[in-house]
């Protein structure tokens, strides 16, 4: 079975990450957007970036960003992946994929079953997909997504589960959508753009417990 992939997102501060690194997260996330209460800034994200170590693959979160944005972003943080949480078009993915030489997760924003009809063009140039409930700015909304929509989806590529994710409320969702990854921001805050390190730990043993007992199965990693 593919080991589950836990990705803490929205991370801004040296106790949040550690806590997210010492807890076992696969993957951090950093947010560039400034209207996010979980925006990190250009000095913030070096030193978060060099703090990371090799411990966990670094996501940085952007918004319809251009190139020049993206330049900025990639020395600043020094990321192992682009996650692109906009309106980025199938093609605009293959271009950051090209000018970067980054892998690429693709946020989807789903409403209803009809939404995931994208799902094939944008697998055909992502190499991870992010179903996520449509919303005014990415993730910690707290907002819980309809998994049900994700039941049987095999969109040709990995993705990840998202849209209201707790540790109460982890192992269901795994159970629903037989996914291998799950991304969680506001979950695990006990206020907008604060981390919780008990949280985050708990939320990860949660989906580990889970995944362990079977509510998640072998998907593509």
């Amino acid at each position: 079975m593919t080991p589950l992939l836990v990705k803490i997102c929205g991370l801004k501060t040296p106790e949040a990450l550690d806590a997210a690194l010492e807890a076992g997260a696969d993957m951090v996330g950093f947010v560039f957007f400034a209207p996010s209460p979980r925006n990190v800034g250009w000095q913030a994200a070096r030193a978060l970036g060099a703090r990371v170590k090799g411990r966990a693959a670094k996501v940085a979160l952007s918004v319809e960003a251009d190139d020049a944005t993206l330049v900025a972003v990639v020395e600043a943080l020094k990321p192992d992946m682009l996650q692109l949480h906009g309106q980025e078009t199938p093609e605009r993915v293959r271009a950051v994929k090209a000018r970067f030489g980054l892998p690429v997760m693709k946020a989807i924003a789903v409403e209803t079953r009809r939404d995931l009809l994208v799902c094939p063009a944008y697998a055909a140039v992502a190499d991870r997909l992010r179903p996520a409930r449509a919303a005014s700015r990415p993730g910690g909304l707290g907002r819980r997504f309809d998994w049900r929509l994700l039941e049987n989806l095999d969109p040709g590529v990995a993705f990840m589960l998202s849209g209201g994710l707790d540790a109460g409320n982890v192992a269901e969702a795994l159970r629903i959508t037989r996914v291998a990854g799950v991304d969680v921001s506001s979950g695990v805050e006990r206020a907008p753009g604060e981390k919780d390190a008990d949280m985050i730990a708990v939320f990860i043993r949660a989906a580990r417990a889970a995944a362990s007992s079977g509510a998640a199965v072998a998907s593509s990693a």
